[in-house]
């Protein structure tokens, strides 16, 4: 079964078996993870998250779906990466979903060109359970799930200052719905925001965005990444956003040093390719060994799980990207 975004949203509660989404707009991906993950919470339902480095690493997913917890009698898995199962891992997929019993596997990919979604792995997943296409194709699609954004948080724009908005984000929804959070917070007393109130807030928020960040790290300019940083921070950046650019850079460059020919399958952009590649020559696979817990400990934080400070763990994920990291494991 095929779903669009504003599907999926609705059918969260119901969803059986597995679900495979693939985008390339990180606020739709943000927004259905956390539904599930606020609907897996209320039920009481037991989370695992797994990272795909290679394609040994289905089987792990696939014998963690067959051995649950003592305390939990059902299971949901997010698995997070680019890469297909092998055949055997594929048998082992097409069992799981004749019987999911109480279990739920949901199978996050970046966008995939028209050709990765004929393969047997996607059609094993439309066959038996559900694709969704994270994507928001037109100026009106993207004005419709802004509107919802901005719902959320208590402000209403004029049909000029959307037209507006959506234009100079040039697509970008992340970047939009953060322009939103930003009108929220210095225009929370107005009936409704219009041109002027969107120009100013743009050019009190235009200094650094967290794709600025990312693109510094992948360069190696620390002293640059950091300023960033703490420019994200002092502004009210929401953690999980900085993180999240983090993360799928680091997830990039690792998928990258195990798939050097498939750098475009992955996901990087042509016009970015060179800047990965240079990135990928300055680490070491020592380095690299060392990102998963780092990663792990970082969303751990950013979640109040621990006691450690997500900001502190934030820069070392900034250093750690840069090449230059200066805390040890």
């Amino acid at each position: 079964m095929k779903l669009d975004y504003q599907q999926a949203l609705n059918r969260v509660a119901d969803a059986q078996g597995a679900w495979l989404v693939h985008g390339g707009e990180p606020l739709l991906e943000q927004n259905l993870l956390s539904k599930f993950r606020e609907h897996w919470q209320s039920q009481g339902i037991e989370r695992q998250r797994f990272e795909l480095q290679n394609v040994q690493d289905w089987k792990q997913v696939f014998s963690a779906l067959n051995s649950l917890s003592l305390f939990s009698s059902q299971l949901a898995i997010e698995v997070h990466g680019n890469i297909k199962p092998d055949a055997q891992s594929l048998k082992l997929l097409k069992s799981y979903l004749q019987d999911p019993m109480d279990n739920f596997l949901l199978i996050v990919f970046p966008k995939q060109e028209s050709q990765s979604l004929k393969s047997a792995f996607f059609q094993a997943i439309e066959a038996n359970a559900s694709v969704v296409a994270l994507n928001a194709y037109g100026a009106q699609q993207q004005q419709r799930i802004l509107q919802i954004e901005a719902e959320k948080i208590g402000i209403r724009l004029t049909e000029q200052a959307w037209q507006w908005l959506i234009f100079h984000h040039e697509n970008n929804l992340l970047s939009a719905r953060n322009t939103l959070l930003g009108l929220a917070d210095s225009f929370s007393d107005l009936a409704q925001i219009d041109i002027a109130e969107l120009e100013q807030s743009v050019q009190d928020q235009s200094r650094f965005s967290t794709f600025d960040l990312g693109d510094a790290c992948l360069k190696g300019d620390l002293a640059q990444a950091v300023k960033i940083l703490n420019f994200l921070i002092e502004s009210g950046e929401a953690s999980p956003l900085i993180f999240w650019v983090l993360q799928k850079e680091m997830r990039l460059i690792l998928q990258l040093f195990e798939q050097p020919q498939n750098a475009l399958q992955l996901g990087i952009w042509k016009n970015k390719l060179s800047l990965y590649q240079n990135a990928l020559r300055r680490f070491t696979p020592q380095q690299l060994l060392t990102w998963s817990d780092l990663l792990l400990r970082t969303d751990q934080a950013i979640k109040g799980l621990g006691d450690e400070n997500p900001d502190d763990l934030l820069l070392q994920l900034v250093c750690a990207l840069s090449g230059k990291a200066i805390f040890r494991p």
